[in-house]
């Protein structure tokens, strides 16, 4: 389908490099290696360890299988925007880029809010927590966590496509995002903003309020609890999802709800590199390093 006779979008990416080019080129393929690798090394440890078969495990490894998809999707195509100062993609591929990036970046937003759930129930309710987060339960959360991201993201995907483009088909971005998109529209503006809005409250304002709301049960459970040492095991559970979450929706918020993002395009940009680069590379840094099952589940297979 072509918009105006446009067929292609431009990503200018990040002019000016110059000498830090084949630097950051370098960085960025060596980022993208150990993130494919650590998420990779996480699944593997979860689906081989028996220790690991526990819902927050299973919850873990549905985080990295987004991980990877949102990692693949934007950096591959990042590297040809900074090796050759700017890129091209094909209208459709553009769309379907925004696809992939939006519905894993929902989809990992509720998977998120499930774990802090798990955490909640964990802690708070230790005695009914296994015959509560059940293997069908955890099941049935994953597969509502997917659904609702992809089908979000493909009803904002396709009523975008359809709408009519202007005159400019240059992204100053690295990839399709969705706000890049929207300054190219001449029409369905109106109901863009209106859908952004509506779907904004099931995969980001509601998943947001559950996460504060659970930790906040959370923190008052564990103040409660009288041993020191069983207090530090409660903190223990859920250090690493509350630095994961931390730094998912820090980033989210700064990029798509702060006043200020439309009027720096550099810091849009730095911001975007983070949660489409870095996140994904610090998820199972995170785990690997702060979760004992997980180094212990790693030197039995490094040892076998």
């Amino acid at each position: 389908m072509e918009k105006n006779n446009i067929t292609t979008i431009l990503l200018l990416g990040f002019p000016g490099l110059h000498n830090f080019q084949t630097v950051f080129f370098l960085l960025l393929l060596t980022i993208y290696c150990l993130t494919i690798c650590g998420n990779l090394l996480v699944i593997t440890l979860v689906s081989y360890s028996k220790n690991l078969h526990s819902p927050m495990y299973f919850f873990l490894t549905q985080l990295a299988t987004l991980d990877i998809i949102v990692t693949s999707d934007i950096v591959p195509n990042m590297l040809l925007v900074v090796l050759h100062s700017g890129s091209s993609m094909t209208l459709p591929g553009c769309f379907t880029q925004l696809f992939f990036f939006g519905s894993s970046e929902a989809s990992e937003c509720l998977i998120l809010t499930v774990m802090s759930y798990d955490r909640y129930l964990a802690i708070c309710y230790p005695l009914n927590y296994y015959y509560i987060m059940n293997p069908m339960i955890c099941l049935k959360f994953t597969i509502i966590s997917w659904l609702i991201g992809f089908s979000v993201t493909l009803t904002l995907t396709v009523t975008a496509f359809q709408a009519h483009i202007c005159e400019s088909n240059v992204i100053d971005h690295f990839y399709c995002d969705f706000e890049s998109i929207l300054e190219l529209l001449c029409s369905n503006l109106l109901i863009m903003k209106t859908l952004e809005l509506i779907f904004g409250f099931p995969v980001l304002v509601a998943p947001f309020l559950i996460v504060v709301m659970s930790y906040a049960y959370i923190i008052h459970t564990i103040f409660r609890i009288q041993s020191p040492i069983s207090r530090q095991k409660a903190f223990s559970t859920c250090g690493s999802h509350l630095t994961v979450v931390s730094i998912f929706y820090g980033t989210l918020v700064s990029i798509y709800l702060s006043p200020e993002k439309a009027k720096s395009i550099t810091l849009r940009k730095i911001i975007s590199i983070v949660y489409t680069v870095v996140t994904p590379l610090t998820n199972p840094v995170i785990y690997c390093l702060r979760n004992e099952d997980i180094k212990e589940a790693f030197r039995k297979i490094y040892l076998w």
